[in-house]
C-alpha cells in the first residue's frame, strides 16, 4: 500500500481519493486539475488559481527554468512557490516535452530531478521518453527499455520528501503499457502519470486513449495515483476519471484562449461563432459574446482563460459529484453523446467492463439505462457472472410478469441484466430504472443471462415467457430452453 495515497469513494474504476504531498504540507483531493503555468506567459497569476478557482496543485516546466536565465537563479535563490507565489503543491515536469518536439535535450535524469529538487518542487519528473502513437512496435519498446532505465535511476537520486513521478510509455500498444504500468509499479517512485496521449486527444481517438489507459492501469496496483498528463479538456474528464485517472494538468485554458476559442463540455467554440454563451461563470455573467469581441487582444484572452477555467474547474466538480453519488457513468454516457468519437471511447470503456468490474461498487444508488452501451456496463457484466453460481431446481420460470404455481420456481427477467430470483428484486443493480421500449442490446443482453443460467443449470428445465423481444435476442437463447410469446 502506498501511505501517500488514499482512496476514499470508487465508482468503476474511478476513485476520489487524497494524494499526501509530504513536501508540500498539503493533501490534495483527487480527482484534480493541475493548472499549467509558463513563467514566461501567465495567463491567470498562480495567486488566483488558488484563491479564486480552488487549485491546490498546479504543474510547470522545470526545463524551463533551468535553461532561462530570468527564472534559473531566482528559482534557486527563492524557491518555485515563492516565485510564482503559490502556496499549494507544485509539479514539475523534466523536459520530456521538448524532447519530444525538439529531438534532444542537454540534461539528464540525474540532473534535473536535482534541480527539481533544489527549486523546491513538490513531485519532480524524470527524463523519460514519450513515444508517439502508432510508431513501429520496435521502436516503442526501445524507447520504453530507455525509459525504464531511467525510472531506475531515479529511484537512486536523492530527494528527500520530494514525491517523484515514473512515467509509464508505450505508444499505442496496450500489452507494452501494460508492462510499463508492471515495472513503475515496481519501483519506488510514487505518481504515474500516462505519457504521450496528447495526439490521441488531438485527433479524437477516444477509443484508443481509453485502451492505452485500460492497458496502463492493468499493469499499475489498485492504489497507484494515476496521471493523465496533457489531459486538459473538460469534455473528456468523466471518461478519463472513470477509467481511474486521478490527476489531470491543463495548458487549454490559456492556450485556447490565445486563439479565441471558449471551452464548453461538449466541445470547443470558436468565440466569433457564438451569440450567447451558455455558461453562468463571472466572466460570462458579465459579457456578451459581442462585448467580448470588442476588448483588446490581452485582455480578451485572459477573460477567456478565466472561463475556460471555471468550465473545467466545474466539470471537475461535477465528475466528482457524481463518483460520490455513484452515478458516474451515467454521466460519462450523458457526455459520450457531444461528439461521435466521444461515443467510441465509451463503447472502448464498455469493452473492458470485466476490468472496471474487478473495482467497482457492488451497491450504489441507482442504476439507468440509458442507451445500448448501459447493457455493456460492469453492473450487468457483474450479475451475469453471478448467475454462474445459482441453482435453481425443478422446472423453472424465467418471465417479465408474474409468478406462476405451475412451475417449482418462479424467477423474474429485466433487461438488460435477464434473470434473478424475485427475491432479490428490490437489490442493486436490479432495481435499475430503465425505458418502457428496451432497445435490441438490452434484450440480448437479458437473453445472455437466461443462456449463461441454463448452461449453468443443464439438470433443470426452463421455460421463458417474454413480451416482443426482438429475433436477434431469441437466438442467444438455448434451444433447450422452451420460449413463451406473452404479446399474445
Amino acid at each position: 500500500m502506498r501511505d501517500h495515497f488514499e482512496i476514499r469513494d470508487q465508482d468503476g474504476l474511478g476513485r476520489i481519493g487524497e494524494l499526501s504531498v509530504p513536501r508540500a504540507g498539503v493533501t490534495v483531493e483527487t480527482p484534480a486539475l493541475l493548472p499549467v503555468i509558463n513563467p514566461h506567459v501567465r495567463t491567470v497569476e498562480p495567486s488566483r488559481l488558488e484563491s479564486e478557482f480552488g487549485a491546490e496543485i498546479l504543474i510547470t516546466n522545470s526545463y524551463i527554468f533551468y535553461g532561462s536565465d530570468d527564472y534559473r537563479e531566482k528559482a534557486l535563490d527563492r524557491g518555485l512557490h515563492d516565485v510564482l507565489d503559490f502556496d499549494g503543491a507544485i509539479m514539475t515536469d523534466s523536459g520530456s516535452f521538448q524532447l519530444a518536439e525538439y529531438g534532444e535535450i542537454d540534461v539528464t535524469t540525474p540532473e534535473i530531478l536535482q534541480f527539481q529538487h533544489d527549486v523546491g518542487s513538490d513531485i519532480g519528473t524524470p527524463v523519460d521518453i514519450p513515444t508517439p502513437p502508432d510508431v513501429p512496435r520496435e521502436e516503442a519498446e526501445d524507447e520504453l527499455a530507455t525509459t525504464q532505465e531511467r525510472l531506475e535511476v531515479a529511484e537512486g537520486v536523492e530527494v528527500g520528501e520530494m514525491l517523484v513521478n515514473a512515467p509509464v510509455q508505450g505508444s499505442t500498444y496496450p500489452d507494452l503499457r501494460e508492462e510499463a504500468g508492471r515495472h513503475a509499479e515496481a519501483t519506488d517512485l510514487d505518481v504515474f502519470p500516462v505519457g504521450a496521449v496528447v495526439p490521441l486527444m488531438n485527433d479524437y481517438r477516444y477509443a484508443e486513449m481509453v485502451d492505452v489507459v485500460a492497458g496502463a492501469k492493468r499493469g499499475l496496483g489498485a492504489d497507484a495515483p494515476v496521471h493523465l498528463f496533457g489531459a486538459g479538456h473538460p469534455m473528456m474528464f468523466a471518461l478519463a476519471v472513470a477509467m481511474g485517472c486521478d490527476l489531470f494538468d491543463s495548458a487549454a485554458y490559456a492556450l485556447y484562449a490565445r486563439d479565441d476559442r471558449y471551452l464548453t463540455v461538449r466541445g470547443t467554440e470558436q468565440l466569433d461563432d457564438l451569440d450567447y454563451f451558455p455558461c453562468s461563470c463571472p466572466v460570462c455573467a458579465d459579457y456578451t459574446p459581442a462585448e467580448m469581441r470588442t476588448l483588446a487582444d490581452r485582455e480578451r484572452e485572459e477573460l477567456l482563460a478565466e472561463h475556460n477555467l471555471h468550465v473545467t474547474s466545474q466539470e471537475m466538480r461535477t465528475v466528482k459529484q457524481a463518483l460520490r453519488a455513484g452515478n458516474l457513468l451515467e454521466l460519462v454516457e450523458t457526455r459520450a453523446r457531444a461528439h461521435p468519437a466521444m461515443l467510441d471511447g465509451y463503447r472502448a470503456l464498455t469493452a473492458h467492463a470485466e476490468q472496471l468490474e474487478r473495482e467497482d461498487s457492488v451497491s450504489k444508488g441507482a442504476f439507468f439505462y440509458l442507451s445500448g452501451e448501459s447493457a455493456r456496463r460492469p453492473e450487468v457484466v457483474r450479475h451475469h457472472r453471478r448467475l454462474e453460481r445459482l441453482n435453481p431446481e425443478g422446472d423453472v420460470l424465467l418471465t417479465e410478469g408474474g409468478p406462476s404455481d405451475r412451475y417449482d420456481e418462479s424467477w423474474r427477467v429485466v433487461a438488460p441484466f435477464g434473470p434473478f430470483p424475485r427475491d432479490l428484486s428490490e437489490t442493486y443493480p436490479l432495481t435499475a430504472e430503465v425505458p418502457e421500449e428496451m432497445d435490441a442490446e438490452g434484450y440480448r443482453s437479458a437473453a445472455e443471462g437466461v443462456a449463461l443460467l441454463a448452461e449453468a443449470n443443464p439438470e433443470t428445465e426452463f421455460t421463458l415467457a417474454y413480451h416482443d423481444w426482438p429475433e436477434s435476442a431469441l437466438k442467444v437463447v438455448p434451444e433447450r430452453v422452451e420460449t413463451v410469446d406473452l404479446s399474445g
